[in-house]
């Protein structure tokens, strides 16, 4: 019975620090989530609502809310593309207007409106550079140029310029589909595959160019112009020189019979 009743005080010791961690961090952690979605629909109701409407079911000057997840709010916010100006209009990169507080707050209350992607954890480090080439040229070269420097689609809208985005933006984008992009799922992108497209993307940036001048680094449109430009420009100089020699030979023969 003695050693029955040691083995039950001895439990209720270990348990005692367990018990008090978990009612310091868990119920704290807790709190602090929902003071996040308490502050971030004050700034809603401030600053959103007016497109988005009440708990962000949407209204006729913007879409609904409700299950896009933290990566939509937090890409839009972080990337400047929200709140919007004009609505209706293609929202184009800009300065945050919120500071990283605030759109930490945002993106809490949206994600609190429904289950959604969540902001994906991407690493450049982690990536194969010649995986991420291989899966851009197929994925996202289309839109937005070899180069990613953006291009024109339909309906007066443009693939946007990659240069200035970041890895966790370049992450964000293909699980959410802004604009007309479509949504590449896990199914189609893995996580593996996002950590070497960034890589890849990144490094577009300042790329080494090894093949001599960069012409903007606009993809092959610029190259083939040059070369045409160059190459053809020879070739009409080179043959107007020619036939200049053969006319002027053939006058110089005729005053010598004359």
């Amino acid at each position: 019975m003695r050693r029955i009743l040691l083995q039950v005080a001895l439990l209720a010791v270990l348990a005692a620090p367990l018990g008090a961690l978990a009612t310091t961090v868990g119920p704290g952690s807790a709190r602090a989530q929902v003071d996040d979605v308490d502050a971030g629909r004050e700034l809603f109701l401030t600053g959103c609502v007016s497109c988005h409407g009440p708990d962000g079911v949407g209204t006729d000057q913007g879409p609904t809310l409700i299950g896009v997840g933290a990566a939509a709010a937090d890409f839009m916010l972080r990337t400047g593309r929200m709140p919007l100006a004009v609505p209706g209009q293609q929202p184009p990169r800009k300065e945050p207007a919120y500071n990283d507080a605030d759109i930490t707050y945002l993106v809490a209350y949206v994600a609190s409106l429904g289950p959604g992607p969540d902001i994906p954890d991407v690493d450049p480090q982690r990536g194969d550079m010649a995986v991420g080439g291989e899966l851009y040229r197929e994925n996202c070269a289309a839109c937005h140029q070899a180069a990613g420097s953006g291009g024109a689609l339909s309906y007066g809208r443009h693939a946007p310029s990659l240069h200035q985005a970041t890895a966790t933006e370049i992450g964000e984008a293909p699980r959410i589909g802004p604009g007309q992009m479509p949504v590449f799922g896990p199914e189609v992108l893995s996580d593996s595959d996002l950590d070497s497209i960034a890589l890849y993307v990144l490094q577009l940036d300042d790329p080494a160019d090894p093949g001599g001048l960069s012409l903007g680094r606009i993809g092959p449109v610029a190259e083939g112009f040059v070369g045409i430009l160059i190459g053809l420009g020879t070739l009409i100089v080179v043959a107007r020189w020619v036939t200049r020699s053969r006319h002027q030979r053939l006058a110089e023969a005729t005053e010598v019979d004359r």
